[in-house]
């Protein structure tokens, strides 16, 4: 066998989940960010209604999804999507994974993925999937270090990953900066936006603000809405890019279902949900992070996401998360699991009711 795929990163998490399994009523699992909360009703019943259920529906995503989603680029970032600049996807994660294949089909002569050195994996994954180079991008402050991308790599570059807000640190991007860096370059920026619903320092940020040449953004309804089960975002941005993908997907068969597609039209009309739980993340970062600072660890709160990123002296990312296990009954992530930059770290995500997450802070603070 030529390719022995390397562990999934949350099985490596065993050891922290029989520690954190020795308080009652058991672990409190905060380590991967899987929404817990109630999605919206007007969704579930668009599902329900099955619309589309008997034939094969569109690969770009209906002219409703399509219109909800340009509907809400423009509430949430005031910009005009005009309908050939925006298609639907099979889950943002599928996207990430396949993007940098396509590219390197439309252009062969270019190798190389560029992504933040401390990030989500699949970026990473994406190139080793598709047989080509992945290339970690310093961060300086949580931001790309631009500078420090050698010539020769942007020369061979078929894309540039940015996160904004990040997993798993929080931070925002200047994407002004990296969309020029991209088109002076000739290098596609992928921006993926999907926490951008829970950006807490100033308003919801995308690329499309700094023009769609070169660009895209990519979105999502299961953080926003608590419909990851669902598995469907859109991508938006440079026109010609996205009908080249659209077209090469159709092939692939990559299609949202049908019902689904009507529950992500649904779920992009409705901004009450997100206020809703907005507020629930917010609340739980704020009590979480007090709770966290009685126990001697470093808690900043994020600049956007609902993500916790920690740290302790004198522990690296793996004890802490031992240590939090044992006194807290919670299973967070090691920062390593997010590049080698991120081992002093650990993260943990705001993914269980208020209930569990103030049975976590309770212990956190009778420890200390």
């Amino acid at each position: 066998m030529s390719f022995t795929p390397p562990p999934y990163p949350y099985e490596r998490l065993e050891g922290l989940r029989r520690l954190a399994g020795a308080h009652e009523p058991g672990a409190v699992d905060l380590s991967i960010g899987t929404p817990v909360d109630p999605p919206p009703e007007v969704a579930l019943a668009a599902l329900a209604a099955a619309s589309g259920a008997r034939g094969y529906p569109p690969s770009a995503g209906t002219s409703d999804l399509r219109h909800a989603a340009g509907e809400w680029l423009g509430r949430r970032f005031g910009l005009a999507a005009a309908p050939e600049a925006l298609a639907a996807c099979v889950g943002t994660k599928e996207f990430v994974a396949s993007l940098a294949g396509f590219l390197h089909l439309r252009s062969p002569g270019r190798d190389t993925v560029l992504y933040p050195a401390i990030s989500y994996p699949t970026y990473a994954m994406g190139a080793t999937l598709a047989g080509l180079r992945a290339v970690a991008v310093p961060l300086v402050a949580g931001r790309l270090d631009l500078a420090a991308i050698e010539e020769g790599d942007a020369a061979r570059a078929l894309v540039l990953w940015a996160n904004s807000p990040s997993n798993p640190t929080g931070a925002l991007e200047d994407l002004g900066a990296v969309a020029a860096w991209g088109r002076e370059r000739g290098v596609l920026v992928a921006s993926d936006e999907c926490y951008a619903d829970f950006t807490w320092a100033g308003p919801a940020r995308t690329i499309l603000e700094h023009g769609g040449e070169g660009v895209l953004a990519l979105h999502s309804v299961s953080k926003r809405s608590n419909l990851a089960g669902l598995r469907a975002g859109f991508y938006a941005g440079d026109p010609e890019v996205v009908e080249y993908l659209r077209a090469l997907r159709q092939h692939a068969g990559l299609m949202v279902a049908g019902p689904v597609q009507a529950a992500v039209a649904a779920a992009y009309s409705d901004e009450g949900h997100v206020e809703t739980q907005r507020a629930r993340y917010r609340a739980r970062l704020e009590r979480l992070a007090a709770a966290l600072g009685t126990a001697g660890v470093e808690a900043p709160l994020p600049a956007g996401s609902f993500y916790l990123w920690v740290r302790a002296e004198g522990l690296d990312g793996w004890s802490l998360a031992e240590r939090l296990a044992e006194i807290g009954g919670v299973v967070t992530s090691p920062g390593e699991l997010y590049g080698p930059d991120g081992a002093p770290f650990v993260r943990i995500a705001m993914v269980a009711p208020d209930e569990a997450i103030e049975r976590v802070a309770r212990r956190l603070e009778a420890a200390a």
